[in-house]
């Protein structure tokens, strides 16, 4: 082998990141032994070892955690000369890899991948649905070019356009429904059903309610809003869910939809994408025809 190519820095780079060789072939979507051999000629061909193996793992060396990041601005730069080129031809979008949070995701995708496609037919989209740690990891290594979160990131290389404010809504069972609209105190002494950890809306829940989680007995966590909404169904607790999941979530369920006094808690839902993309003036429109669908949607909610 005479030099390195990209694509076997995207070999090395997928083996760091999933840290398993089938993982890595799979995403890479080549065959595990085809991964491996093309591992070991960077390998040969560097002569040092970037990955420690055994029989459970496989780690980065301290030299392939240097390579690795090095071999990520390499890759990021060869986006950004991609998106330079689609951006040059005039188009509005050819490509679009979005990323969005999985509280979002169910309620807005329909809608908006039908009206992408109907402004735009020749677009050719590709969804992660993720929580947002990993959507932010995705963006800066330029595995993804946009997301839809939870504003703010605070994340000074990206770009944050707001795009809607949802309140969220107070899900009981349906005997109590004649019951007042429960304060702040008294959500802090009933069985709170939350999403796992890791999902932003499980953070804001608990802030709302003003939860440290220092009583683990008193809550319980589902996977996503339609199991949290059926727990509350079974009669196993109360939860929170942001207005757009309503309509969906609630409509085979016997459940109390109730929204709290003032002040509501609210969340803001954004797009952010790395500043130094090309591609940012087509983002910006994009975020504008996101907003459009996202109103509608949370209008009829």
């Amino acid at each position: 082998m005479n030099n390195l190519t990209l694509k076997q820095l995207r070999y090395v780079q997928a083996l760091a990141q999933t840290g398993h060789f089938g993982r890595a072939a799979d995403l890479c979507a080549i065959s595990q032994p085809a991964l491996s051999l093309q591992i070991k000629e960077v390998e040969d061909h560097l002569g040092v070892a970037l990955f420690e193996r055994d029989t459970r793992q496989v780690r980065l060396t301290s030299f392939g955690e240097t390579f690795v990041d090095r071999a990520r601005d390499i890759l990021r730069s060869v986006q950004d000369l991609e998106d330079f080129a689609r951006n040059e031809k005039g188009t509005f979008l050819s490509r679009l890899r979005m990323g969005i949070i999985p509280t979002i995701a169910p309620y807005l995708l329909p809608a908006l991948v039908s009206d992408l496609k109907r402004a735009t037919p020749e677009i050719d989209i590709h969804i992660r649905e993720t929580v947002t740690p990993r959507l932010i990891e995705d963006l800066t290594q330029g595995r993804i070019d946009t997301a839809i979160v939870a504003l703010p990131v605070s994340e000074p290389s990206f770009e944050e356009v707001p795009l809607i404010t949802e309140h969220f809504i107070f899900v009981r069972p349906k005997s109590d429904d004649r019951k007042p609209v429960p304060s702040v105190e008294m959500l802090q002494e009933m069985r709170l059903l939350l999403l796992e950890e890791g999902h932003c809306f499980r953070d804001q829940a608990l802030e709302f309610c003003n939860l440290s989680l220092k009583r683990p007995r008193e809550t319980l966590d589902g996977s996503s809003l339609a199991t949290l909404v059926q727990m509350v169904d079974a009669g196993l607790g109360v939860t929170l869910i942001p207005e757009m999941a309503v309509p969906i979530e609630t409509r085979s369920a016997s459940v109390s939809v109730i929204r709290f006094g003032t002040p509501e808690p609210t969340r803001t839902i954004g797009m952010i994408w790395r500043k130094s993309n090309p591609l940012a003036p087509a983002f910006k429109t994009l975020s504008n025809m996101v907003k459009i669908t996202a109103q509608r949607l949370l209008s009829s909610a």
